[in-house]
């Protein structure tokens, strides 16, 4: 609630430099509902780029989508990690697991869905056992279980390490081309570093040393009690239910590279030192000092430019590892990039400030009250914007185990962002939520539920474009009716001294009764120059699907593999007339002729 969009409105410019892509979706979307500028930054080995965002100005960070990250399979994760970056995710999961928001896709227990493993009897016949039985290796919730032991580390190592891994072997055909992996016991633990000695393991700076198990056992140990006691401190204070994992903090940080390199002994994959682990999980390309200074004076220059209303020269400017033809290593952009008119984070949409008690109201009220009765809404979809959990559903029992739900439980406090969508009515809105305690009915009784601070104008659907079901609308370019044809097959066209006429009256729109009344004067010049094509094909129907074009003589012929039309500059429309196609009546004329 601290760093709500009142302290986002706070400061008269941001300075950003972050190093992964959730934080600064975060920030970008909060300096834009605040209308702070944000100069965002940074740099990857000997390249770097900056750039400012400012609302309406410029593109937003989330404006250009961006190359999406390495995800791996489940199965491989869970079941058959063969590669240390697969025991540093699978390490992760389990943090958020035993601590972080629960996500059903990050289950850490092994995967008895896994295909490679179907068939296997004694795989089944395991799970039989223990659902019966109901021991270490039992199908809840991997909290619920550590909750229930009191996050005790040898209980944890044992299921995890130990039972779980005899598990694993039970699944015969996951193990006929691999490597087996090997059970670990909590009280006889190897002291030593796989692949060298200890006096070789004792060199070198300290998070570059690799542990030996018997440590990292001890690292995980102590890590998970901190992690318990920071998790118990947080509830009791009514913070949040859960932790984030930050590659930042200390505890944290060590759990991770222990689990790691415990399940990576496990399966005979080379273990990592604590500093190799931190940049795998937190996807950092090591940082070079010379690269980080040159952006960050840039990121002052830009600074100095916001702070003086000189808007004109924050143009992007990126650093090259090498110089370009003009012999510059920092190159600007030549102008500032306008914003995405179709980007779903700064694209224009109202904006009201809904202000509620997040401590009493709950999420059915909350669309009840707001959404459908003050909004009018019909089937409103909402959206925790920070986390894209999903609130409420027009999809009927998608969201009703949370309808319930205390609105600071999930995380709607001050300054939270909700995106809200009714898909009937075509109607966008975006919401702040700002905190508002509610007095007792005895003092004010008559003390509304909520307020809203917003545009009435805002607070309407976008009237519905009339459409003519039976006839579409043709495209229009400086005022003139075109022609459009709606076919998915694209044509390239040769230039020959071949003039031609085409017709694909089947497969286009018909246009507009404007283009009837005022001809075009390229189609009264037409007209002229083909009126004895005209005077065989008279009927009371006008042709109007037809152009005769001289300022471009082609003929059309298709392509084996692809087939485009290559659009002129000049704002005629152009039919063009596919082999395949049936000769229309003009062309027959001008061939008789």
């Amino acid at each position: 609630p601290e760093y709500g969009l009142p302290y986002f409105n706070s400061f008269s410019v941001v300075l950003n430099a972050l190093d992964n892509r959730t934080a600064r979706n975060h920030v970008n979307r909060m300096c834009l509902a605040a209308d702070t500028p944000l100069i965002e930054s940074g740099t990857a080995g000997y390249d770097g780029q900056v750039e400012v965002i400012r609302k309406g100005t410029s593109q937003c960070y989330e404006c250009m989508p961006k190359p999406p990250q390495k995800t791996f399979p489940g199965c491989t994760i869970r079941n058959t990690p063969s590669e240390p970056i697969h025991c540093i995710v699978w390490s992760k999961h389990l943090f958020n697991q035993l601590f972080g928001e629960e996500d059903p896709d990050q289950d850490v227990s092994p995967d008895t869905a896994d295909p490679e493993a179907s068939g296997d009897k004694a795989g089944e016949s395991a799970l039989n056992s223990e659902s019966n039985d109901k021991g270490n290796v039992d199908r809840v919730s991997t909290r619920l279980w550590a909750q229930s032991c009191g996050y005790n580390p040898e209980k944890l190592f044992t299921k995890l390490f130990h039972d779980d891994i005899k598990y694993l072997l039970s699944m015969d055909n996951l193990w006929k081309k691999r490597r087996p992996p090997t059970p670990l016991d909590w009280k006889s633990l190897p002291d030593v570093v796989a692949g060298c000695s200890k006096d070789t393991d004792a060199t070198g700076l300290k998070e570059q040393q690799k542990w030996s198990i018997a440590k990292c056992a001890e690292i995980f140990a102590n890590a998970l009690q901190n992690l318990k006691r920071r998790l118990e401190d947080r509830r009791e204070r009514q913070i949040s239910n859960f932790l984030y994992w930050d590659k930042d903090n200390k505890d944290a940080m060590d759990f991770v590279a222990a689990c790691s390199n415990i399940r990576a002994y496990i399966f005979g994959i080379p273990q990592k030192s604590r500093y190799d682990i931190k940049s795998m999980a937190g996807n950092i390309i090591p940082a070079i000092a010379t690269t980080n200074a040159i952006i960050a004076g840039v990121v002052v220059l830009h600074a100095f430019r916001v702070l003086t209303k000189n808007f004109e020269d924050c143009k992007s400017v990126y650093l090259r590892p090498r110089p370009n033809h003009k012999n510059e290593l920092l190159v600007p952009e030549k102008v500032i990039n306008p914003p995405n008119p179709k980007c779903y984070v700064c694209a224009p949409t109202p904006t009201a400030i809904v202000a509620v008690d997040t401590n009493k109201m709950t999420i059915s009220q909350l669309n009840a009250l707001v959404f459908k009765g003050r909004f009018n809404m019909l089937e409103p979809d909402v959206i925790l914007d920070s986390r894209g959990v999903v609130l409420v559903s027009s999809e009927e029992g998608e969201t009703d185990e949370i309808d319930d739900r205390i609105l600071a439980d999930v995380e709607v406090r001050d300054g939270a962002i909700l995106k809200v969508d009714d898909f009937r009515q075509s109607y966008s809105l975006t919401v702040h939520i700002a905190h508002r305690e509610k007095p007792s009915d005895d003092d004010k009784p008559d003390e509304p539920d909520f307020l809203v601070v917003a545009d009435e104008n805002d607070l309407k659907p976008k009237e519905e474009k009339e459409e003519d079901n039976d006839e579409a609308k043709p495209s229009t370019s400086n005022g003139q009716v075109n022609d459009v044809i709606d076919d998915d097959d694209c044509v390239e066209i040769d230039v020959e001294p071949v003039s031609v006429v085409d017709e694909v009256a089947a497969k286009k729109r018909k246009t507009d009764d404007v283009s009837k009344d005022v001809p075009t004067p390229k189609k009264r010049k037409t007209e002229e120059k083909n009126a004895a094509a005209a005077d065989d094909d008279d009927d009371d129907e006008e042709d109007d699907d037809c152009c005769i074009v001289d300022s471009v003589e082609a003929v059309a012929k298709k392509s084996p593999q692809k087939r485009r039309v290559r659009q002129s500059t000049d704002d005629e429309c152009q039919i063009v007339f596919d082999d395949g196609d049936d000769a229309s009546p003009a062309k027959k004329a001008n061939s008789a002729n």
